[in-house]
């Protein structure tokens, strides 16, 4: 069987949920038959290149966040010429980069919130735009330093304003009232539409990641054509970007006025590498399809490849 080298942990905000995702992983291609090594990356490619030697049939990159899932690691491994799983070097530096993927997504005729890039700086002193619009990075993952600012609010701009030191920038976009709604993508198959119900606040980091504090309903319930479109939106997000392997795609459905349609569905942003843990939506929703966890994951090693 194939030796595979499963990359983890890493330094980004999202270590935590990658040592999650990467133990799923080695327990299922071990339990597979594969040969499965680990690696818990820091910021060293020379002792990265050297933990790969001998050299892995495949890496299996099971890193969140930055460094690890905007295009990096994914040079480092086109260098060394090893087949690694999840999108190359270029879709994955597209899709992080959320006011890139934006307009790439605008040129491809997806729906997706206004939003204008401002100096955290500028944000701090007064509202970019009417209230309520959301607050991102532009460029974390899992929801880390986003925030919903809406009317009333007492929040002071220098808070809305805060976050990771290392980029100036955050987008800001119009907030979209409805209903939080993802779809994977495995190849070039969308697998289901599922609906995530917060118990309190926003689909955040502590409600993706923590038992009990989010419903997930899959498949979603929403009129046939939306549900349809939901799928068409998320395979377009993904070939608008060149995205392979499996990506998610996170929308928002506009129903809070009692109407309705294909055209009050919203992207968000793609992403190119879901998390595996327990929580996860991607192997959820392949489930749901009648792929376990064993099959979704030996899938994204034997369809490993390098873009060059």
């Amino acid at each position: 069987m194939k030796r595979v080298a499963v990359l983890l942990g890493g330094f980004s905000a999202e270590r935590e949920v990658s040592l999650v995702s990467g133990a799923a992983v080695v327990r299922s291609l071990s339990d597979s038959g594969y040969r499965v090594s680990t690696i818990d990356v820091q910021r060293d490619a020379a002792a990265l290149i050297a933990a790969l030697q001998p050299r892995p049939d495949v890496v299996f990159n099971a890193l969140h966040g930055r460094y690890g899932e905007d295009g990096c690691v994914q040079g480092v491994l086109e260098l060394i010429g090893v087949p690694y799983t999840h999108s190359g070097v270029l879709a994955s530096a597209l899709a992080m980069d959320k006011p890139t993927a934006k307009r790439l997504f605008a040129a491809a005729g997806l729906r997706c919130p206004e939003g204008i890039v401002i100096e955290r700086a500028d944000l701090a002193r007064g509202d970019a735009m009417t209230r309520p619009y959301v607050v991102k990075p532009v460029n974390e993952g899992s929801s880390v330093g986003v925030r919903i600012v809406r009317p009333g609010d007492n929040l002071p701009p220098a808070e809305v304003a805060a976050g990771p030191a290392h980029d100036g920038r955050v987008l800001v976009e119009r907030f979209i009232p409805g209903r939080e709604l993802t779809v994977t993508v495995m190849g070039d198959r969308p697998l289901a539409v599922t609906e995530l119900k917060p118990k309190s606040g926003f689909y955040d980091y502590q409600n993706k990641y923590t038992a009990g504090r989010t419903e997930h309903v899959v498949p979603a319930a929403l009129p046939p054509a939306v549900y349809e479109a939901a799928l068409e939106v998320a395979v377009a997000a993904h070939r608008s970007l060149g995205c392979r392997g499996v990506s998610r795609a996170d929308l928002r459905y506009d129903d809070s006025d009692g109407a309705g349609g294909p055209d009050r569905l919203y992207l968000l942003e793609i992403n190119t590498q879901p998390g595996l843990t327990p929580l996860s939506l991607a192997p959820e929703q392949a489930a749901y399809c009648g792929i376990g966890f064993g099959a979704l994951v030996a899938w994204m090693v034997e369809n490993a490849r390098c873009d060059a």
